[in-house]
């Protein structure tokens, strides 16, 4: 079987290239990436050493796509992943645009001329964020929590948040983006006959991500903290209360194997994949960690809201553990001590994922 990565060089696509390599043999991978992800060049060895064939091109390019030997499935993990894309000053909003929803419509091109099943790495922040706004909430052991006390809306739990659960928008420009690929994926797939499986993911944090505030909080938050960088809690009330729930990309590619293993042809396409509440954590508790880790460290508070932000996110993937006998392995201690160990190893980190 050959599977292909488009994003292979970030943080999620390389990792899961290399989980993929060691748990199933005879898995032929490739992937493309256009590397201008600060930091994914330097994956590219390590990929290359894996048995990784990496080509340097870009999903939204036609012609790049049109080169690319045929596969059996593709993972799309290739996106400006930031809920800040377009209107952060860093990215445009056709470049966010032109980059995640049509990148995903020249990637759906080839999974239809090959025949090629998708697995579509989406994201949480396809909710609506009045909905998650308006989710009540209390705040316990320095954390937002779930008040599970009052009536919740429909797609909400104790276990998290599911499918169900509202997108109406507004969601972000990110979110509308990756929602639009969903709703094309499913399309794409339902048109021409291939199998299409969407994960939306909560934060995947491991090893080796790079150390941005908007695109890898536990890694930033742990680098900076170790290097003793200026740190902020921003808005509500610069309590730190805000949380989100941390998946690792090992525990995430099991599940793909399980998806393309999987034969059935109706049913549910769309899942929710994170960590959970268990696995969760606010900053004010992370910044707690590192300090027991690391050493004290002051982190300053700015309460002035920023778009988009909510106070908690965690996914329910109890319906990807019923369908497919998948269990999150990761806990997030395990997570966090990978991370801060990486930390330790490469002080030049936050230099390497972009930050000044």
């Amino acid at each position: 079987m050959r599977i292909l990565i488009t994003g292979i060089c970030g943080f999620t696509g390389s990792c899961l290239a290399a989980s993929l390599r060691e748990n199933r043999a005879g898995l032929e991978v490739f992937g493309i990436d256009n590397f201008v992800r600060r930091g994914s060049e330097q994956n590219r060895s390590k990929l290359s050493a894996l048995g990784v064939n990496v080509v340097h091109g870009d999903i939204r390019h036609a012609k790049d796509m049109d080169a690319l030997p045929a596969a059996d499935w593709v993972i799309d993990a290739a996106a400006y992943p930031s809920v800040l894309a377009g209107v952060d000053g860093k990215s445009s909003s056709r470049e966010l645009m032109e980059n995640n929803l049509w990148g995903a419509i020249e990637v759906l091109e080839y999974c239809k001329r090959h025949r090629a099943g998708l697995l579509l790495l989406s994201s949480s922040r396809v909710y609506s964020i009045a909905a998650l706004a308006a989710l009540p909430l209390k705040s316990a052991n320095d954390a937002f929590t779930l008040d599970g006390s009052s009536n919740l809306a429909g797609g909400v739990s104790p276990a998290g948040i599911g499918v169900d659960f509202s997108t109406e928008p507004p969601l972000s420009l990110y979110g509308a983006s990756k929602r639009a690929s969903e709703i094309a994926a499913l399309e794409y797939g339902a048109a021409f006959g291939f199998p299409v499986w969407i994960d939306r993911c909560g934060v995947l944090a491991g090893a080796g991500q790079f150390g941005t505030a908007e695109q890898g909080i536990f890694s930033y938050w742990i680098n900076a903290h170790l290097r003793r960088r200026p740190l902020r809690y921003i808005g509500f009330e610069g309590s730190g209360f805000q949380s989100r729930d941390a998946l690792h990309p090992n525990d995430l590619s099991a599940l793909l194997l399980h998806q393309i293993d999987c034969a059935r042809t109706a049913g549910a396409r769309t899942y929710t994949v994170g960590g959970g509440p268990a696995n969760g954590m606010s900053l004010k508790q992370l910044t707690a960690w590192c300090d027991a880790r690391f050493g004290p460290h002051e982190v300053a508070r700015d309460p002035r809201p920023r778009p988009y932000d909510v106070p908690w996110v965690a996914m329910d993937s109890r319906a990807a553990e019923a369908d497919f006998g998948w269990r999150r392995e990761k806990p997030l201690a395990s997570i966090l001590e990978e991370i801060a160990r990486h930390a330790e190893q490469n002080p030049r980190w936050l230099e390497i994922s972009g930050v000044a």
